[in-house]
């Protein structure tokens, strides 16, 4: 017999279970009656309690059964209850648990909009009066007016429930409202232009330097370097670079010889290597574990990132050698004295309002680490000859969510009249801080 998890009991053998849901201390219970299988919550936290209870309800719809009455009520409630359940079945027959995106967007709207508004009413009473009241609350709740997308998911969700009620024979196909979309429009998310983002890295890499507290400049390096990776990959602020460990680092060198055109005092022409350095990155987030590769201002990041912790130096042609390796379990994204950031989110926010970066004059709105992300897709799509597919993939996202977001590019287009590597070689000037005088005259001749 299968191992009972240590959140379900079995009080009576195939007839009476209790069980805790995840994210939830609240005990439901699972009983036969009439040879149904019916799931209610016992709305107890207590275990006792709950048990009490969970029997107290069996009994009721044993009664309610030899009666001829329905055994699950017809409260938009126990309906939805019923239909997390269904999701749940499925899910669990799939191999897939309940972490998955979908179950918890699922678990999210009817736990925290549609059942504290809808839950009381009859499922068969609800019409399109009551769905503006809908619409009406859930604005208050939320504190703002929901976007399209949210919508959608809502919508998604309240859908599945009335197919659900139909399935129980509580209402008839004809009786399913269509629902509509009346939110606001996704609006242009906030990113910087080459020159902002010219100013954002010379200014951060002065700035880190500029304090009298020695934990307080250890951050700021550890952030400029941050910053630099975040704008290379176009990962996503937060976890997927904060749980980055060093045996996720893959180092790469693709050499490559360069004719300049020079001669030397013999006259032979001056050959030059470009060691074209990359790294590939197997990073964790929101989509799960993807991969994303990270060009010479990664490198460079993740060289001064080890070589604080670390205090050892590189060869040219092995950059991170010894330290990039499949049995160090270090984490990458912290101090020499292992202390890793809980978020730079304060850190970042208070560096743009020092430097009067922190309102995007295009759209308004307030700029925060996220912006980098959306930088790069920006750069990416508009400057170099990045395909939406490959981008889709190496940011861990769709293609119709760049397509959504970015819009305003006329992508499709732009990828076809792309220029080389522009938004690299333009980075590269102002992250190598070599020669700002070269630098100006450089940018000078690409524009």
């Amino acid at each position: 017999m299968p191992k009972q998890s240590p959140t379900t009991t079995v009080l009576l053998e195939r007839e009476l279970i209790i069980y805790l849901r995840e994210r939830s201390d609240v005990w439901q219970c699972r009983y036969k009656v009439d040879g149904r299988w019916i799931r209610k919550t016992t709305k107890e936290h207590d275990i006792e309690k709950a048990k009490l209870k969970a029997d107290r309800l069996r009994i009721e719809d044993e009664i309610r059964a030899e009666k001829k009455l329905p055994l699950i009520t017809r409260r938009f409630k126990d309906v939805a209850l019923a239909t997390l359940d269904e999701i749940e079945t499925e899910l669990k027959q799939l191999g897939i648990d309940t972490t998955s995106r979908k179950y918890k967007d699922y678990y999210t709207v009817i736990t925290n909009y549609l059942n504290p508004i809808l839950g009381k009413r009859y499922i068969n009473k609800i019409d399109y009066d009551v769905l503006d009241e809908l619409n009406l609350k859930r604005q208050e709740l939320m504190g703002k007016m929901p976007t399209r997308s949210t919508l959608l998911t809502h919508n998604a969700v309240l859908n599945r429930v009335f197919k659900q009620a139909q399935a129980m024979g509580y209402i008839t196909e004809a009786q399913i409202p269509q629902l509509d979309v009346k939110g606001k429009k996704t609006v242009r998310r906030p990113a910087f232009s080459y020159a902002e983002t010219q100013k954002l890295l010379s200014k951060l890499e002065t700035w880190k330097n500029h304090t009298n507290n020695k934990q307080s400049q250890v951050m700021r390096e550890l952030l400029f370097d941050y910053v630099c990776i975040l704008l290379d990959t176009g990962a996503r602020p937060g976890k997927e670079l904060y749980n980055l460990r060093w045996q996720q680092v893959e180092p790469k060198i693709d050499p490559i010889k360069i004719n300049t055109g020079k001669k030397d005092k013999r006259g032979k022409e001056i050959v030059e290597t470009d060691l074209r350095r990359s790294v590939l990155l197997t990073v964790s987030g929101k989509t799960g574990e993807r991969q994303t590769v990270g060009h010479k201002d990664t490198v460079l990041a993740l060289t001064r990132i080890a070589k604080r912790i670390y205090d050892v130096d590189f060869p040219a042609m092995y950059p991170l050698q010894n330290v990039a390796t499949t049995d160090n379990a270090d984490i990458v994204i912290r101090t020499s004295n292992k202390c890793k950031p809980t978020n730079f989110n304060n850190m970042f926010d208070k560096f743009l309002v020092e430097h009067n970066l922190a309102i995007d004059p295009i759209t308004n709105q307030k700029r925060v680490l996220y912006s980098l992300r959306h930088t790069y897709a920006t750069f990416k799509l508009t400057y170099d000859k990045v395909p939406i597919h490959t981008l889709a993939k190496q940011m861990g996202t769709s293609v119709g969510m760049i397509e959504k977001h970015y819009s305003h590019l006329n992508i499709k287009d732009a990828v076809e009249q792309l220029r080389s590597d522009e938004s690299r070689s333009l980075m590269s000037m102002v992250t190598s801080f070599s020669d700002m005088a070269s630098n100006k005259a450089k940018l000078k001749n690409i524009r």
